[in-house]
């Protein structure tokens, strides 16, 4: 006998209770079992700075679906958890803390503030992982990793020295992307370009004719150059025109004298130059522009640095030195100004480059760094995508992955910041003679002898390691690598089966893990990607916190439940699309969680008085509407396995909706009903028995997006279904098999017939104004024998769900006046009208609906036929309008119809 359940689904009662029940019992751990296929997936740490956000919820929610699926399959599932050290993000957070005691981490010294990082880490950093248990993330939580721990830490530390012996890491000094608020350098894809409103100016640059100094006035010819930032002139070292460009192939190779400096500097042509741009004509700046910096290499240019680590100018910059670049910047224009070299100024949009943690613009710097060469490790990681070894769901993820390696630059490795790895770079300062000097010595262990001249005194390189050395290792560092002990777990759970990550950190971590993978494990870290898009509003617009269109994912869970949000989410996830979501995609998934509850709830009740003995045998299909909920059922469980299976996990979630409410609910429910309020013991028990059958495989189809109330149902359900096997968890059953013969057109056909003439009397009755209290007299006239032997044989679901008192159904019969009509194909339907609603009265409301509707007809011809609004409105607001139009149209000549039927 089932439990009773509640009246109505409070998820706050019933996810902490379900959660802890999951820990408990062990149902998220994994061991390695020789007998079971592993699936295994490692989360995408977030950072120890994070809280939930919707993308999080997202992107855990898809892991969790799948490993629910997997499990349910057969699969032995481990999903392992963990967090990631953030290195800029985090110690920029406790930097602000530091900073409200009026203190800074250069006062504190590297250990105090090391141990101040260590302690907010370890009070605040697993805020995130407690709110995915919120969630109901099925991770295995013993197997918790964060990226500095001493297990991650032993293997980024062996990593780095694998290949500083390979030779495969080296340092040396050129430009990077440098932040002067982190005071570290950034890889190209750590910074962020955003379009911004500034100006151009154009500058005249002198020819030289014998001056060095002096103003504008003393020179005859110039050649004009156009910038976004004056400030860099004082370190060009040339200007460069495009050889094709005629306007100025014959100034190449002559001098000009650089304003405001004084400096001889050439004119060079290069390709690289856009002709388009300005006046064709660009300054030169090798140490503070990535392009530059490539033409000086190919013409043998010096490079002059006249900005610092801080953002100031440097004594190069003469009389501007200690300036900071704004504050040059204006200096620098008043000065071309009044000695007339500046020509002209104008707005300008271009994209500004930002640190990706602060907001703060980049400044290109020469600077010494570590760097990881990267030429052969990308090149095997476009090899294992073009074999098909890694594949990309979607799969035109590919593209852009292989064509970021091709074009991928040696890496920069390390960062001037405290909080992260340091590299493991140790130097001896005990011999100074130059001829004998030690060299670096790479270890993983601390040294404190030099091995080459047993000296003693050693430093340790001041730099740590980027963030994203670390996350490479993700896939087997959580696993152990590089100890013994871990040998077994990379055997059996790597490669892990599926990575799945938003299509943002694609170069950032997922080439970064497969080159990473190939180099020290000799396979590739997990054998497909998933990608999907990003949440964003109702209107499109990415959420921020600037725009205050932020969804809180906690708040949502807490007004609507979790499982409310997990649906949502998924429901509108097509694989690599981003989606819009609002209140309404919530609080329309609630709706969904109070149906299957109230639908179990009404299955269970009809069944208190049973037992699983009594549902111990299969049911019989006994009519038209077993045989097609049937068929139904086991075309769900094909088509719902497929979309989880290709990661169509919103495919999965519209499906089992679409079934359960409209084919389970509305239909078969309604249908039952008939025998569950009948005398017939055994055809109420057979009923009953389809019903939870299909409720109990409903409810595993469900399970991986809606874990809550899936389980909540199943612990009342399990009375009734238990008979060999202990299931106390839905997570203990398998994974419903669809049997194929089952499916059958023709059952598909002929309920589809019985649907639609029940709609069709539904509809009269709803347009006709008829109360749903009173029964009414429905006539069938059918075209063929076949059409009237199937409804002449389901003559009781017409009547019930048609409440129709009276059911006539023949090949002659003429409609009658006042009678209401609706044609199917080969069969009418006639409703008498007289005696059931006031004829005059109902043609009078309908003449009125008649002339509203006529308003909103011409509202939208009138917009259609203004061309500004045609030629100047979005297409999608215009189609919206001849959709409106289209509908007015039809309404007013199926409201015509209607009075016509009242004569």
């Amino acid at each position: 006998m089932p439990k009773e359940m509640e009246k109505v689904y409070d998820p706050q009662k019933v996810e902490d209770r379900l959660y802890e029940f999951w820990i408990k019992e062990g149902f998220f751990s994994s061991k390695i079992n020789k007998k079971l296929k592993p699936f295994t997936i490692v989360i995408p740490p977030p950072n120890v700075t994070g809280s939930l956000h919707m993308g999080h919820a997202l992107n855990n929610t898809l892991q969790d679906i799948i490993i629910r699926f997997k499990k349910l399959r057969g699969f032995n599932t481990l999903w392992v958890p963990g967090t990631d050290h953030g290195g800029i993000a985090t110690q920029n957070v406790v930097e602000k803390l530091i900073k409200s005691e009026n203190k800074t981490r250069n006062e504190l010294g590297r250990e105090k503030f090391l141990e101040r990082m260590r302690e907010w880490k370890n009070s605040s950093g697993d805020t995130i992982l407690r709110q995915l248990r919120k969630l109901g993330c099925s991770l295995d939580w013993s197997r918790t990793r964060f990226t500095m721990d001493e297990v991650c830490s032993n293997a980024v530390l062996t990593a780095f020295v694998e290949l500083f012996k390979r030779g495969l890491i080296y340092r040396g000094k050129t430009l990077v992307n440098w932040c002067p608020r982190c005071h570290t350098a950034l890889s190209d894809i750590e910074v962020e370009h955003e379009e911004e409103k500034g100006k151009l100016w154009h500058i005249r640059y002198p020819l030289k004719d014998g001056r060095k100094n002096g103003s504008a006035e003393e020179f005859k010819d110039f050649i004009i150059v156009a910038t976004t930032r004056p400030e860099t002139m004082l370190g060009d070292t040339a200007v460069a025109v495009n050889p094709s460009d005629k306007r100025y192939e014959n100034l190449v190779g002559k001098k000009i004298i650089l304003p405001l400096v004084g400096r001889e500097i050439p004119i060079v042509s290069d390709h690289i130059v856009d002709q388009t741009f300005g006046t064709g004509a660009v300054k030169v700046t090798p140490a503070h522009d990535k392009t530059d910096y490539e033409i000086a290499l190919r013409q043998n240019l010096p490079r002059v640095e006249v900005i610092d680590f801080h953002g100031k100018m440097t004594k190069e910059a003469g009389i501007y030195a200690s300036l900071d670049i704004y504050s040059a910047r204006k200096k620098v224009l008043e000065d071309l100004e009044a000695q007339g070299f500046l020509l002209e100024t104008k707005e300008h949009l271009h994209a500004i480059g930002r640190c990706y943690r602060c907001n703060t613009p980049i400044e290109p710097l020469m600077s010494e760094q570590w760097f990881l060469k990267v030429e052969e490790m990308s090149k095997k990681a476009i090899q294992v995508v073009d074999k098909k070894k890694v594949k990309f769901i979607p799969e035109n993820w590919a593209n852009p992955y292989k064509l970021w390696l091709e074009n991928l630059r040696d890496w920069c490795i390390s960062r001037q910041i405290w909080w992260g790895h340091r590299i493991p770079i140790y130097y001896c300062l005990s011999n100074q003679d130059k001829s004998k000097k030690c060299p670096p010595v790479a270890s993983v262990e601390k040294i404190e002898k030099c091995p080459n001249c047993g000296g003693t005194e050693i430093k340790q390189d001041e730099d740590v390691l980027d963030t994203w050395f670390s996350s490479a290792l993700w896939p087997f560092s959580v696993f152990g690598w590089p100890k013994k002990e871990s040998k077994n777990d990379i055997e059996y759970y790597y490669p892990t089966s599926v990575l799945v990550t938003g299509h943002e950190i694609l170069y950032l971590w997922v080439a970064r893990m497969v080159q990473m993978g190939l180099e020290f494990i000799k396979d590739i870290p997990f054998k497909e990607v998933f990608i999907h898009g990003i949440v964003r509003d109702r209107f499109g617009k990415k959420m921020s916190k600037s725009l205050g269109n932020v969804i809180d994912p906690l708040g949502i869970m807490e007004k609507f439940g979790t499982d409310a949000l997990r649906f949502a989410l998924t429901s509108n996830a097509a694989p690599g699309r981003d989606m819009q979501l609002s209140d309404d995609s919530f609080l329309s998934a609630r709706n969904f969680s109070n149906k299957i509850w109230n639908a179990s709830r009404f299955v269970l009740m009809n069944a208190q008085n049973y037992s699983a003995k009594d549902f111990e045998n299969r049911y019989k299909a006994e009519e038209l509407a077993d045989r097609w909920i049937i068929s139904e059922y086991n075309s769900l469980i094909k088509n719902v396995t497929e979309a989880y299976d290709s990661y169509n996990m919103d495919s999965a979630a519209r499906l089992v909706y679409e079934f359960f409410w409209f084919k389970y609910c509305d239909w078969y429910i309604e249908i039952a009903k008939i025998r569950l309020n009948g005398p017939d013991e055994d055809s109420k028990k057979n009923v009953l028995n389809i019903l939870i059958e299909i409720l109990s495989g409903i409810l595993r189809l469900l399970h991986p997006i809606m874990p809550f109330i899936t389980e909540e149902i199943w612990g009342n359900l399990a009375g009734l279904i238990q008979v060999s096997a202990d299931l106390k968890s839905i997570l203990l059953s398998k994974w419903p098999e669809p049997n194929e013969k089952l499916i059958q057109a023709k059952i598909l056909e002929n309920m589809g017939l019985v649907q639609e003439v029940v709609v069709a009397v539904r509809t009269i009755r709803s347009e006709m104004n008829i109360l749903p209290s009173k029964n009414i007299s429905v006539s069938i006239n059918v075209s063929s024998d076949k059409l009237k032997k199937v409804l002449e044989e389901n003559r009781s679901y017409l009547k019930t769900l048609a409440k129709a008192e009276n059911l006539e159904i023949g090949s002659a019969i003429k409609r009658i006046p006042q009678s209401a009509m609706s044609a199917l194909r080969g069969i009418e339907i006639f409703v008498p009208l007289a005696g059931l609603i006031d004829l005059e009265k109902e043609k009078s409301r309908l003449q009125k609906e008649i002339e509203t509707t006529k308003i909103e007809l011409d509202r939208c011809r009138q917009k259609l036929e203004n061309d500004d609004f045609t030629k100047h409105a979005p297409e999608k607001e215009v189609s919206k309008i001849k959709e409106r139009l289209r509908d007015a149209e039809e309404k007013i000549r199926h409201l015509t119809e209607n009075i016509k039927s009242m004569s």
